[in-house]
């Protein structure tokens, strides 16, 4: 039983809440659960106090069986990345520097979250500071993937791609600035978002990148995604980056179907070089579409573009050695290597260099528009050119190429957090090791409502 319900989705579980087919109590028991069984296995979760969780249940079905009003999310148990900020509770960002820091205010995001009836049950593990796209960790367990725990995760959310991929929680948020959502959804077989900048407010998390930070869900399905996303999801006057743009109703478009819609399969940069089994899966993707009636439309992608790879990991490493300038002097022992030689590169980056990677981007992202979005409604891209790495070939000090592995990572990830855009990872797949792999669809600025379309569009499909 307690697997029957870990395994349902969470629009399917919010239904069995609202309808009283399940109480929050059964749920939030089967997901602690799984937890205690297979946390260990998988090195997924921080921390989590069993016994809050259950009487937020009991508090829950209290509440529902008394008639009160409840929100989309009542009762459902969810945990999120070690960098959202709860008043009282310590968030640790994945770090030692940060093991004992408690917050003075919530993420306005679990605010959202909360007003939604949702339950934060738990802290997920994440690599140190979000400053990595494997997975790995130095300083804190590193989180193994559930399909086979010789490989990575992905990161930085790794936490949340294995307890959501591992049926531990319905869903989590995670953030995304280089890739860092969409790898461990790729990788762990579930679904991410990386909504456009300033759709979601970034306050009371844990910053790392104020030029590129972005926040989103990892869920089960493409609609238990359109769900998470539209409950967070709005402006935010403390957030400089938020925008006023209204947020629409991601639901309400998830069974158009995708009949007129044009998608984009670009024939330069994204889809050179892609791995063979990984090129199959995609092409595969792409002829799913096809059938369903989408028109397929050959995109060129700007020749700048191919810079954007190098100017994110810039940007990224320079911003958070500002933020970490302190600690980088006074704690440097406390870091893992990985991690301090990003910091340490983002010390040494020229002011000119840093200016000029931002001032480009306005340039490139006018460039992009242009040559995709006036033929195609959407991009169709990989999120990783390779099948999923094992734990082995994440670590540094076993790997000597591993610049190049981490450049490789970032082809197709870091070219649309540079250019704010949204992409929605959707799973199309298992390789030869029996690992997921997915595409990723990159939407206009604030276009996720059909990035969701078609990602529902293929999930239904398949």
């Amino acid at each position: 039983m307690t697997d029957d319900i870990a395994g349902l989705s969470l629009t399917q579980v919010t239904e069995a809440i609202r309808r009283r087919r399940l109480s929050s109590a059964e749920v939030t028991g089967a997901c602690l659960a799984r937890i205690e069984r297979l946390a260990p296995k998988l090195n997924c979760v921080r921390d989590i106090d069993a016994d809050t969780a259950m009487a937020a249940a009991c508090r829950a079905d209290d509440a529902l069986a008394a008639g009160n009003s409840i929100g989309p999310l009542h009762g459902v148990p969810l945990a999120h990345k070690d960098m959202y900020y709860r008043t009282g509770r310590i968030s640790g960002c994945g770090s030692v520097i940060r093991a004992d820091f408690v917050p003075e205010r919530t993420a306005m995001t679990l605010q959202k979250l909360d007003t939604a009836g949702a339950l934060d049950v738990a802290r997920l593990n994440m690599v140190e500071f979000a400053l990595g796209l494997t997975g790995h960790s130095e300083v804190t367990p590193t989180p193994k993937n559930p399909w086979n725990t010789d490989y990575i995760t992905g990161g930085s959310s790794s936490g949340s791609g294995a307890a959501v991929a591992g049926r531990l929680v319905f869903g989590s948020l995670g953030s995304d600035t280089g890739g860092s959502i969409r790898f461990p959804a790729s990788c762990c077989g579930v679904v991410g978002i990386k909504p456009t900048l300033g759709r979601v407010s970034r306050i009371a998390a844990m910053p790392l990148s104020h030029s590129l930070d972005t926040l989103g869900p990892l869920t089960r399905t493409v609609a238990d995604n359109a769900l998470m996303l539209r409950t967070i999801a709005g402006h935010d006057p403390a957030d400089p980056a938020s925008s006023p743009l209204p947020v629409p109703d991601y639901m309400g478009v998830l069974e158009l179907g995708v009949k007129g819609l044009r998608l984009g399969v670009p024939e330069t940069y994204f889809y050179e070089p892609v791995d063979s089994e990984v090129t199959a899966l995609l092409e595969a993707s792409i002829e799913v579409y096809r059938r369903l009636g989408a028109e397929i439309v050959p995109v060129t992608i700007p020749e700048t573009v191919a810079t954007t790879n190098g100017l994110t990991s810039l940007i990224t490493s320079t911003e958070a050695a500002a933020l970490h300038q302190k600690w980088i002097q006074e704690r440097p022992e406390d870091y893992g290597k990985q991690t301090l030689g990003r910091l340490i590169v983002g010390l040494t980056t020229p002011a000119t260099r840093y200016l000029q990677a931002l001032n480009l981007r306005r340039q490139i992202l006018d460039q992009f528009v242009e040559s995709v979005f006036q033929k195609a409604d959407v991009l169709h891209i990989p999120v990783m050119i390779t099948p999923v790495p094992t734990l082995a070939e994440s670590n540094l000090a076993a790997n000597p190429g591993f610049s190049a592995f981490i450049a490789a990572m970032g082809h197709c990830t870091r070219p649309i957090n540079y250019l704010g855009l949204p992409a929605l990872s959707v799973p199309c797949g298992f390789t030869k090791s029996g690992l997921p792999t997915s595409f990723q669809l990159v939407g206009r600025p604030f276009d996720e409502s059909t990035l969701y379309r078609l990602g529902r569009a293929y999930e239904r499909e398949t």
